[in-house]
């Protein structure tokens, strides 16, 4: 782990940003790529899958998303060229859409809970289809962490012709860089809990239990595990009184970037401002922002630092 304490102050451009035209998202791709297939964006909750359509957009490729019920924002539908919906677990459905809008390969990003898996009542609430009851109930039978979900899912889209790429492709200009990102710098003790807990955090990884970790005084404070950041956020608060503890999170090593990139939006600043947090540490390049500018704008009002570590 090498933890930076020389200031580096990050600038960034919203290189996607189409704010000032009167056209749509989607107008702005140009007809001459029209030829191309469309990339296809598998969408969950969140602010991310727009972000991802701007991205896309900007690199002169149109949009189909397959938007999933109950989880996608209303605007998406504004944001692509194709949309349609369907279940989060109806995947024969995401495959006859995506031999309709024409996709060969998409992207999947935005939240999905993990913790609708042990809703007893799941199997009624989502409406699985036949191939994705024989998925869970075999393949899947004995494992049912987040790699393991997504690598038997990709493998199975495969097969019908749909390629899973790397979720960060579109949208490399909003990923977590090496170095402070903020003009505030975390303080000595903020670095002692960065050098302590980032080996552990890589051990929790590895395990596939989590992203995200609490450290202060070199001391666990709370682990993220199916419950997400935010929720960890608000027990770190609960259980450390004293302010200025660390949030560390990054993606493990060999994590599939095809979906399950930690992420973090200005409302994750905001909730560890609440909760008495005083830095933020990311692994450089393994965590995405949603909307790079204003998270470090957002950072610097509250009088967090973001550090970017990069894994020895």
């Amino acid at each position: 782990m090498s933890a930076v304490v020389t200031h580096d102050c990050v600038s960034s451009v919203d290189l996607c940003s189409t704010h000032g035209s009167s056209k749509s998202p989607a107008q702005h791709v140009a007809a001459a790529t029209v030829a191309q297939p469309p990339i296809g964006l598998i969408a969950g909750e969140g602010e991310l899958p727009l972000l991802v359509a701007r991205g896309i957009h900007a690199a002169g490729r149109r949009v189909a998303c397959i938007g999933l019920h109950d989880q996608f924002t209303p605007e998406l539908p504004s944001f692509c060229d194709e949309f349609a919906s369907a279940g989060v677990v109806q995947i024969g459905k995401w495959i006859r859409l995506a031999r309709r809008f024409g996709i060969r390969e998409c992207v999947m990003v935005g939240r999905v809970s993990k913790a609708r898996m042990h809703d007893p009542l799941r199997v009624l609430r989502q409406l699985p289809d036949w191939r994705a009851i024989k998925l869970w109930y075999g393949t899947l039978r004995h494992d049912h962490r987040s790699a393991t979900l997504l690598t038997t899912l990709a493998d199975n889209l495969a097969l019908e012709g749909l390629t899973l790429i790397d979720s960060t492709t579109y949208i490399q200009n909003h990923m977590s860089v090496a170095g402070i990102m903020t003009r505030c710098t975390p303080n000595a003790a903020q670095v002692a809990d960065i050098a302590f807990g980032w080996p552990l955090l890589q051990q929790i990884g590895a395990l596939d239990i989590g992203q995200g970790m609490v450290v202060r005084e070199r001391d666990v404070i709370a682990v993220e595990a199916v419950e997400g950041t935010d929720a960890m956020i608000q027990r770190a608060g609960m259980l450390c009184r004293r302010k200025g503890w660390t949030l560390l999170k990054t993606a493990r090593a060999g994590h599939d970037m095809r979906a399950d990139v930690p992420t973090i939006g200005v409302s994750t600043i905001q909730r560890m401002r609440a909760a008495g947090g005083g830095c933020l540490a990311l692994g450089a390049g393994r965590v995405i922002f949603v909307d790079r500018p204003a998270v470090i704008a957002e950072a610097e009002r509250a009088g967090i630092a973001i550090v970017g570590i990069v894994d020895e």
